[in-house]
């Protein structure tokens, strides 16, 4: 066994990831809205029902335009952020959870830096079959996910890509799933 420490994919990568995914949901969410909401635009607020009751009095200069919002065209009232989800292949999809439990080790060590079980974990992996994106030799590290009951390495490998791609193979590079991080 190797104490090599492999390059894998950074936890700023991941922590970047969550970051952005974290900010699209809480904008779509902070632009939610409802009939009694207003919107400030170009001096006018917008969507704001008028209170005969007010006895405020304005200037033109200080005017505002009162608009009703309908039902129509209100934003949707979900609760759900939205699911944007980076994808560098046109492959087939696997999400995290649907990866077997040693798999799920796998990328924890590759996060972490190691160390790896095998002396082969984090070397390049080469994409002799050209099923993966095209980039130039380097891009790709290959990382063994452990088979239960098997002698040798097995056939299932994670590829990491280094803009922070991640592939599943369970049949030794004959086909690939691009794995996403959750459904």
């Amino acid at each position: 066994m190797s104490e090599r420490q492999g390059g894998g994919i950074p936890g700023w990568v991941w922590g970047m990831l969550v970051g952005v995914l974290i900010f699209a949901g809480g904008f779509y969410l902070g632009n939610l809205g409802t009939d009694s909401d207003t919107v400030d635009v170009g001096g006018g607020t917008f969507g704001a029902q008028e209170d005969p009751s007010d006895s405020t009095t304005t200037t033109p200069a200080e005017s505002t335009t009162t608009v009703p919002v309908s039902t129509e065209t209100a934003a949707p009232t979900t609760t759900d952020p939205p699911t944007t989800t980076v994808r560098y292949s046109d492959l087939p999809v696997v999400f995290v959870t649907e990866l077997p439990v040693e798999a799920l080790d796998t990328l924890d060590l590759i996060d972490s830096g190691g160390p790896f079980p095998f002396d082969r974990d984090g070397l390049t992996f080469q994409n002799r079959e050209g099923l993966l994106p095209d980039f130039p030799r380097g891009h790709y590290q290959e990382f063994t996910v452990i088979t239960p009951g098997a002698s040798t390495r097995g056939a299932r490998r994670i590829v990491a890509g280094a803009d922070g791609e991640l592939y599943y193979t369970a049949d030794h590079y004959n086909s690939f799933r691009e794995i996403l991080p959750e459904d």
